[in-house]
C-alpha cells in the first residue's frame, strides 16, 4: 500500500525484531498525502487492530529541501531523541 500511495517520495524501515522495536522513515510531498495513507485501508484498519498490542508511538515531522533528500537514519534518530 505504501509504495502505491500518491505523494510518497521515499520510505525505509528500521527493525529490531527481537526487541520488538520498529521505526519507519518516510518522505511525503505534503501533509495531505501522508494523512490519506494513514486513514486508508489496509493501514488504517491494521493500526486500529494493533493499538492494544503496540507500545507508545511517537511521530517526528520536519521539512527538507530537495538537496537534503534522502534523509539519513542518523538524522532521523537524532531528531527523534531531541523531540
Amino acid at each position: 500500500q505504501l509504495r502505491r500511495t500518491p505523494g510518497l517520495l521515499g520510505d525505509s524501515l528500521l527493525a529490531r525484531i527481537l526487541r520488538r522495536r520498529f521505526w519507519t522513515l518516510s518522505v511525503w510531498d505534503g501533509e495531505t498525502a501522508l494523512q490519506q495513507f494513514v486513514v486508508e485501508p489496509p493501514h488504517g484498519h491494521v493500526m486500529l487492530a494493533l493499538r492494544e498490542k503496540m507500545g507508545q508511538t511517537h511521530f517526528v515531522r520536519w521539512s527538507m529541501r530537495g538537496a537534503e533528500f534522502p534523509p539519513s537514519w542518523q538524522d532521523a534518530l537524532t531528531r527523534r531523541d531531541a523531540a
